[in-house]
């Protein structure tokens, strides 16, 4: 079986200041999802907080980050909004 890829709609990444993270749409297998990455997720990988550069840095780290969305969306995909945390960056 071949593993599964996320398709990141550039078009729809959102630097979501409020909620701390920063969103976006991706397709896996022909299904459409709403995904967040969370600022401790960025902070992790960058080693600094996200300070008006998050988008920037989801942009550097993506496909660490395509990487960890396919480990949250393995959680469950029947959630509006599959959220990254950093457990999902050691999956």
């Amino acid at each position: 079986m071949p593993a599964h890829q996320l398709e990141i709609d550039d078009t729809t990444v959102f630097d979501n200041l409020d909620d701390r993270q920063v969103e976006f749409d991706g397709e896996v297998d022909g299904e459409e999802y709403q995904f967040a990455v969370q600022y401790s997720v960025l902070e992790a990988l960058t080693g600094d907080k996200p300070d008006g550069d998050a988008e920037d840095s989801f942009r550097r780290h993506v496909d660490t980050i395509r990487d960890a969305a396919l480990a949250a969306l393995s959680n469950g995909p029947d959630r509006p909004i599959i959220v990254i945390s950093e457990n999902d960056l050691d999956r």
